[in-house]
């Protein structure tokens, strides 16, 4: 078994604490993301279970084994960079071999290991070829390659996508996730990009700021964030958020005209200010002479995204079908089903319920 497991981890560099005491389980098997904004600490909390980063304090354990002071060598971790880091004299077959050349490996094992991720990622017709006559996206999966002959307990991705163009970057995810179903490890991967956490992700871990905010299914996140930073980071376009002041039961919605919304939460108090997070695809918009302006409307064919301004000078985002689309400058009413809204506590940014 190839779980990891964090407990109490924290990273400093002299003064400066980065990683807060950061507990987090990861099953055997699960492909596991760490999302958050840049320089949250996700790749210094990736960093540290390979080995790379030293742990300040804290325990890391792979498979059982308490590993938080052992060389990367000895982890059973491997890693994909950002960078992909193949020599660049070595043919392909040379890149992915490597390694187990160096740790003393016979030929004929090391022959049969290239071949079989070689085949996994479908680069037998490159085997023969240097870095340099690859695209981006076959170096990438060059990396990958050397990572399975290793045959570790945990893969380990750092963004590896982020230095493809966007076609790639969605052709190289579908074959990460096949080669997660293929051969069942544990991988943990850190992006910026949540998509890539939605559509990869059994578990998503979200940070900032070097603590958890929250683990869970990508669903999970979605449907049910925390918070106010988990529901804005999850979902794409962002979840417009609002300012409402809290009645007897319900919500009055000033940005909206002052329309009133019930809700079933616990509110803070009348007259205290209140959150309401609403997902573009929640909101609907109709042709009308007062209302929020259409500021402007990114037009994608299936789908558009309108971005309204409202009277209160709010702005919010609205996903609609492509042909449905408002026209900019005109006036719009928004309208959504009272269940769709979520409710934030205007200080704490903490969910009600």
């Amino acid at each position: 078994m190839s779980g990891v497991t964090l407990t109490k981890a924290v990273k400093k560099y002299a003064d400066l604490q980065v990683i807060h005491g950061v507990d987090l389980q990861i099953e055997h098997g699960e492909f596991c993301v760490f999302v958050g904004p840049s320089g949250c600490g996700k790749s210094t909390l990736l960093r540290m279970i390979a080995g790379l980063e030293e742990t300040t304090t804290g325990n890391i354990q792979i498979g059982g084994r308490d590993v938080t002071r052992l060389d990367p060598s000895e982890r059973g971790v491997a890693m994909v960079f950002q960078t992909y880091a193949l020599y660049p004299h070595m043919s392909v077959e040379e890149n992915m071999g490597f390694g187990l050349k160096m740790n003393g490996h016979a030929k004929a094992e090391i022959a049969e290991k290239v071949g079989e991720a070689s085949r996994i990622l479908k680069l037998d017709p490159y085997l023969k070829r240097k870095p340099k006559a690859l695209s981006g996206g076959q170096r990438q999966r060059v990396a990958i390659g050397r990572a399975i002959v290793r045959g570790p307990e945990v893969f380990l991705f750092d963004e590896p996508l982020s230095n493809l163009d966007a076609e790639l970057r969605v052709d190289m995810r579908v074959e990460i996730a096949r080669l997660h179903k293929d051969i069942g490890a544990t991988m943990i991967y850190v992006t910026h990009d949540q998509v890539e956490a939605m559509t990869l992700a059994d578990k998503i871990v979200v940070l900032r700021a070097g603590k958890i905010e929250q683990v869970g299914s990508p669903m999970k996140l979605y449907s049910d964030p925390d918070n106010k930073f988990v529901a804005g980071f999850i979902g794409s376009p962002s979840m417009n958020f609002v300012e409402g002041v809290a009645e007897d039961g319900a919500v009055t919605l000033p940005a909206f005209g002052g329309i009133s919304v019930e809700t079933p939460v616990a509110l803070p108090g009348k007259g205290k200010k209140v959150l309401v997070g609403l997902r573009p695809q929640q909101l609907k918009i109709a042709a009308s002479t007062e209302g929020a302006t259409v500021d402007l409307c990114e037009q994608l064919g299936g789908v558009a995204y309108s971005y309204l301004i409202c009277p209160t000078g709010e702005r919010i985002i609205v996903e609609t079908k492509g042909e449905d689309a408002p026209v900019s400058d005109g006036k719009v009413e928004i309208t959504f089903e009272p269940s769709a809204a979520m409710f934030f506590d205007a200080e704490s940014e903490q969910r009600l319920r």
